[in-house]
């Protein structure tokens, strides 16, 4: 199997998961943010233009089971997808800790963003949301993110 094949069918496969373990499952907070994780993948392959847009439609998707907030993970997971395919121009390699900040600040800067994006009535305290949950999610899903490349050997270095 091509290696981009298998990038598209890991990456669909964590949006999926993201959905049936947040949504169908009922984790919520406790499943990881696979859907950032599939995102950022998605993104680094396939440059800027397309991240944002996986990250326009991937932010409405979970959108769509927000009342309150909606618009906020369209805007974070645009500009994180955004950001995302600006990393295969700026960036080259593809070690295990390249990835792990990668997916950790994309997390974190999803959260900051949505954050300042959110209403009053949805988001929490700003120190107890960025400078304390922010940072856990975000070395959560990296850690996931890692997991899933070494698993299924998606780059030269990861995968070894």
């Amino acid at each position: 199997m091509s290696l981009r094949l298998r990038l598209w069918l890991v990456v669909s496969g964590a949006v999926l998961l993201h959905f049936f373990l947040h949504v169908g499952v009922g984790l919520g907070r406790v499943a990881p943010d696979l859907l950032l994780v599939g995102l950022l993948l998605g993104s680094r392959s396939v440059g800027m233009a397309t991240g944002a847009g996986g990250g326009f439609l991937f932010g409405l998707m979970e959108d769509a089971f927000s009342l309150l907030a909606f618009g906020a993970n369209t805007l974070a997971l645009t500009l994180v997808g955004l950001a995302g395919g600006a990393t295969r121009d700026l960036f080259i390699g593809d070690s295990k800790h390249f990835y792990f900040w990668y997916f950790a600040l994309g997390k974190w800067s999803r959260d900051v963003i949505h954050w300042a994006m959110a209403g009053d009535i949805v988001r929490g305290p700003f120190v107890e949301t960025i400078f304390l949950r922010a940072p856990l999610d975000a070395v959560y899903a990296a850690v996931v993110g890692v997991v899933i490349l070494a698993g299924v050997s998606l780059s030269r270095e990861v995968g070894a």
